[in-house]
């Protein structure tokens, strides 16, 4: 009896390396979406762009399930961090830099100084394919890192980023765009700002700035009723409030990065040790 239970066992955990692949599939087909969804966007059809935010936005929560199950499962494999990097090219570098171009720059109305408007999409075009480059080369320094340690206080571990996750970036992008519903920008100025924006998103991804990971949140805890509930009811602000919501979470987790970097700044100039007796005689 032992020897014909232990197959389907065996069967069942040979299985298991499927599902994390399935979520990372889904990541990569929303990417995919979200491409099509921008080509087919024009300046009266700017719906398409919404969709196309709406399907980063899925693809993020697709992203963070496959890690999650490849670890709570015991189902993590080289073959698996692979495909999850090819498959975070695609949708967090390819797609939302399509679409931060042509929602803020290429579908902008054409301004009175024919020459200025094309000089900014030009430079719009060179601000998106920075976000692209600087989330691949994040991706790339995520694979060969062991132990990665931010440049502002925070043990290494997995606790922290060290730099913006690719997903995140990708959000950002995402989450302003569904804040308007996909109606692009307008005026020159408020594109000059989507420029500084994207380009600083990109910045972000590369830097050894921590952020938050969430890989420490533990669900199989004694009580996890408390976080179950926070969980839930979050959930429903998303569901119901989706614009507000999104565009708040994004713009608070951008800002998290910044605010850990300048209180490490201000704290090491405070705690700057004084001079010794040696160094003020040299001095004076």
């Amino acid at each position: 009896m032992a020897a014909v239970t232990s197959k389907p066992r065996r069967r069942l955990s040979k299985g298991m390396y499927i599902l994390p692949s399935l979520f990372t599939t889904g990541n990569m087909a929303a990417g995919f979406y979200a491409i099509l969804e921008v080509l087919h966007a024009s300046s009266t059809e700017f719906w398409h762009l919404d969709n196309a935010a709406k399907a980063i936005g899925f693809a993020v929560l697709f992203d963070g399930l496959d890690g999650r199950v490849a670890r709570m499962t015991g189902t993590s494999s080289d073959f698996g961090k692979e495909f999850d990097s090819l498959a975070d090219v695609i949708t967090f570098g390819v797609a939302p830099a399509m679409l931060a171009w042509r929602w803020g720059f290429h579908l902008m109305p054409p301004v009175s100084l024919t020459e200025w408007n094309i000089k900014l999409t030009q430079l719009g075009a060179i601000a998106c394919f920075l976000f692209l480059m600087a989330g691949a080369s994040r991706l790339a320094r995520f694979n060969i890192t062991t132990n990665p340690q931010p440049s502002n206080p925070g043990r290494p571990g997995k606790k922290y980023f060290v730099g913006m996750p690719i997903p995140a970036g990708a959000g950002v992008i995402a989450a302003v765009v569904h804040f308007v519903l996909g109606y692009p920008l307008q005026s020159w100025y408020t594109a000059l700002v989507w420029l500084t924006m994207v380009t600083t998103v990109g910045y972000l991804m590369v830097s050894t700035w921590r952020f938050y990971s969430f890989k420490d949140i533990d669900f199989g805890s004694r009580h996890p009723f408390r976080l179950i509930i926070l969980l839930g009811a979050l959930v429903a602000l998303i569901f119901v409030f989706s614009q507000k919501m999104l565009f708040v979470i994004a713009l608070l987790y951008t800002f998290s990065g910044v605010f850990w970097r300048l209180q490490w700044i201000f704290r090491r100039r405070s705690s700057t040790p004084p001079p010794t007796t040696k160094e003020v005689s040299e001095t004076s």
